[in-house]
């Protein structure tokens, strides 16, 4: 829920400011355009705890079905995100939005190989992409290497494909899809619903958008607990299990000084990646400010990165992620 609201020395007060919910399809926007922008800001559906790439477009299978779009995630399993514009849009297909990716995701579990994976999907993603590429690679050497480093990096190498996982995307679900995903998830398919919903504020145009499945556990919450409560057993023993979701985050580690504005940061195992981190939010990376997301999609060419689990202050030789669990583990053997 968005509430426009005044913040200053004197509190919080009502603010006179519209809040208007839109639709897409009352501001022209079309499927597509919520397509390559998701495709661009993927973290906004995984967040910075997760590592994906974008694999396809677009894809059509043998009986001319489309999906929107195709990655591969950091186990090496193979996701597909669907997205519809408006409700209308799912009432009105021939066949429900949740069995149309099911459907999809029947297809990819036929795929056995990553050169199947290039030859049938990566290989006409990429010579639809523009901008320059190598003059030295083929389209299909330039994808089986960009392929093979991201499963190589996140050592997922000969875990290729083992499950499917579904994304599906819309301002607003109706509740008979809620209701089969539901079901879905709670006998063990891997299907995640989000809203995306354009508002505007004044003359300001944002996105709200919501997981609204799987919903968290309880357990979800106090993970973190548990799993600290089993360090005191051994005190060489960092938690590794902790719920991604619920772990501290970029401004937790520089309150507790892991990170500092002005230090140097990289990218591990990726040259050229130095960055200076300027706050909580931003780096530096080769004169342009951006955020710790930006900076490292643009040093691995990812479509998202677990940023926590791939950074490395200059000096360091943990990472953000593991100097966290350790920040962790020590504030609870202080209890």
């Amino acid at each position: 829920m968005l509430i426009p609201v005044n913040i200053n020395h004197h509190g919080i007060q009502d603010s006179e400011a519209e809040l208007i919910r839109l639709t897409f399809k009352e501001l022209g926007i079309k499927e597509n355009d919520i397509e390559n922008y998701l495709k661009h800001n993927l973290d906004l559906l995984v967040g910075d705890e997760e590592s994906l790439l974008i694999v396809g477009q677009q894809v059509r299978n043998k009986q001319n079905g489309r999906s929107d779009l195709v990655a591969v995630d950091e186990k090496g399993n193979l996701v597909l995100i669907e997205i519809k514009r408006d409700v209308e849009d799912i009432r009105n297909r021939k066949e429900p939005f949740e069995i149309q990716a099911i459907r999809y995701a029947a297809n990819y579990a036929k795929i056995q190989s990553k050169d199947q994976l290039v030859n049938d999907v990566f290989v006409p993603y990429l010579e639809k992409q523009k901008g320059t590429s190598d003059s030295v690679l083929t389209t299909s050497e330039r994808a089986r290497r960009i392929l093979t480093n991201f499963l190589v990096q996140n050592e997922a190498g000969q875990a290729f494909n083992r499950k499917q996982r579904m994304i599906l995307v819309a301002s607003e679900f109706d509740e008979q899809t809620l209701s089969a995903c539901a079901w879905l998830i709670s006998n063990g398919v891997d299907i995640s619903c989000f809203t995306i919903e354009p508002v505007k504020l004044n003359e300001q145009y944002l996105l709200d958008i919501t997981k609204v499945l799987p919903v968290p556990h309880l357990e979800d919450f106090y993970v973190e607990v548990q799993e600290n409560h089993k360090v005191r057993k051994s005190s060489n023993t960092v938690p590794t299990n902790t719920s991604k979701q619920f772990l501290p985050r970029m401004n937790k580690l520089f309150d507790w000084g892991l990170l500092r504005s002005g230090d140097e940061i990289i990218i591990k195992n990726f040259e050229d990646s130095t960055a200076i981190a300027l706050n909580e939010k931003e780096v530096e990376y080769q004169g342009k400010t951006m955020s710790y997301n930006q900076w490292g999609q643009t040093v691995t060419s990812w479509s998202s990165i677990n940023i926590y689990e791939w950074t490395i202050a200059v000096g360091q030789t943990k990472t953000l992620h593991d100097l966290r669990l350790e920040k962790m583990r020590m504030e609870e053997e202080e209890v």
